[in-house]
């Protein structure tokens, strides 16, 4: 690969610069349209069993419309990452929060059905699928290769956080106000964030030139899309990401209905459990991203392989799934959720930091958009197989184990692919894609 061209030196106020106090104020705004981002991914799994009932729908046809809201997702996500190229990400990233709540007022109408429920969650899949890789690749503008794991976990905690405030809160709208207005308030939600993001969102200093710009620079400094998707980080970055993303729409979509129908608990404590669940998966995800601060700041980073690292969370993540859908004493399994289950979430944050690093900047929007659309079929798939697999069973409590142990199943094996082969130093050698540490930016104290 020729040698990347290197930004005009220029200088910049530290407060502006790479991992400023405007870094920061990006990275928090970002958290919270990460926030919205998965209350609206939550809302028909704690509408479910009201839903359910009002329309008349099995378990297999209500996992048709969750598996409807990422029917276009992946394709999204793939074509709007190319628009990275093209247009700035702080307006793509407004347009999606707009796009979210317009997609979500419409089932305040009463005569709303489930056919409306459909497609409206085919439309804000299609709104949503871009968010993670767009989001990610801006606040990848904001610092440098080796200070991107903590904004980057941040980032995903949103998808705890969000789950963590929509259980308990849509949970409360939907007892008090009915199951609509559960999607009303994630709506209007998305407005604000909007508005919010309008005022204070700003492209970062280190953010790849777009446009005519962008063109010009990728003849010095891009490598064949085909050799980053077909090497070993990539691919089991993807698998590894999938079954993570898998545990995570089987919890948003089943575990309220599973606390309900087979633990025997009501709304408000299954609600309560998933948003105590979701904080636990935010302190695992936040924690991670601490660690591997210090230990890029120290030096130490390269002890463990980032994929070895996380594969291993994967295997551990397979042991807890097992354990939670095998054991029926709730003092053993209620912890489960409450992190173990949540050390698979870590490998989308390391497969999304381990793919920034063997990509040079031009293409880094484009790659995270291919891996969002792999990883996220997750969301399709694991719907539709949980749910069926539930139905087909003689008894939900039978099914609802057998739905678990296939999860288990596949965080053992991706777990297993991620340790021996998620190696992005050595593939970043191999495509010859340096760290960037020079930026062609000076800060001024």
């Amino acid at each position: 690969m020729k040698a990347v061209t290197v930004a005009a030196r220029r200088t910049v106020p530290a407060h502006t610069g790479p991992g400023g106090r405007q870094a920061w104020t990006t990275t928090w705004l970002l958290l919270a349209f990460m926030v919205v981002n998965f209350a609206d991914k939550a809302v028909l799994g704690l509408a479910g069993p009201e839903i359910m009932k009002e329309f008349g729908l099995g378990r297999q046809e209500f996992g048709v419309a969750q598996a409807a809201f990422f029917s276009l997702f992946s394709l999204s996500a793939l074509g709007v990452s190319f628009l990275t190229r093209k247009v700035r990400t702080s307006v793509l990233l407004v347009a999606m929060g707009l796009l979210w709540s317009v997609t979500q007022l419409p089932m305040l109408w009463g005569a709303a059905g489930f056919g409306t429920l459909i497609v409206t969650r085919v439309l804000l899949g299609i709104a949503e699928g871009p968010a993670a890789p767009v989001a990610v690749h801006h606040v990848h503008g904001w610092f440098e290769q080796r200070e991107r794991t903590l904004p980057t976990a941040v980032l995903m905690v949103g998808a705890a956080a969000g789950v963590a405030v929509a259980a308990p809160t849509l949970g409360a709208v939907i007892s008090h106000f009915g199951w609509r207005w559960a999607f009303g308030t994630a709506g209007i939600a998305g407005l604000l964030w909007a508005a919010a993001w309008t005022v204070r969102g700003k492209e970062g200093p280190l953010a790849p030139p777009v446009g005519r710009a962008a063109d010009a620079e990728s003849e010095a400094g891009e490598v064949p899309l085909r050799a980053v998707f077909f090497s070993g980080t990539f691919i089991t970055a993807a698998l590894g990401a999938f079954a993570a993303y898998w545990v995570m729409s089987a919890k948003l979509t089943w575990l309220p209905d599973y606390l309900q129908t087979v633990v025997g608990w009501d709304l408000g404590q299954a609600g309560a459990a998933v948003g105590g669940g979701a904080v636990a998966n935010g302190v695992v995800l936040l924690a991670h991203g601490l660690l591997a601060r210090r230990a890029a700041r120290c030096g130490t980073g390269g002890r463990l392989p980032a994929g070895a690292g996380a594969g291993l969370l994967l295997v551990a993540s397979a042991g807890a799934v097992t354990v939670f859908a095998t054991v029926d004493a709730l003092w053993i399994k209620v912890p489960m959720m409450f992190g173990p289950m949540a050390l698979a979430l870590v490998m989308i944050t390391v497969a999304q930091t381990a793919i920034a690093r063997i990509t040079p900047p031009s293409q880094r929007g484009v790659v995270l958009g291919a891996l969002v659309a792999v990883f996220s079929l997750g969301g399709v798939v694991s719907p539709l197989v949980l749910g069926r697999i539930v139905d087909s069973a003689a008894t939900a409590t039978s099914g609802y184990e057998n739905g678990w142990l296939v999860t288990a199943a596949l965080l053992l094996i991706t777990g297993i692919l991620a340790a021996l082969f998620m190696r992005p130093e050595r593939d970043a050698r191999r495509l010859g894609v340096p760290e960037f540490a020079s930026t062609g930016i000076a800060v001024s104290h």
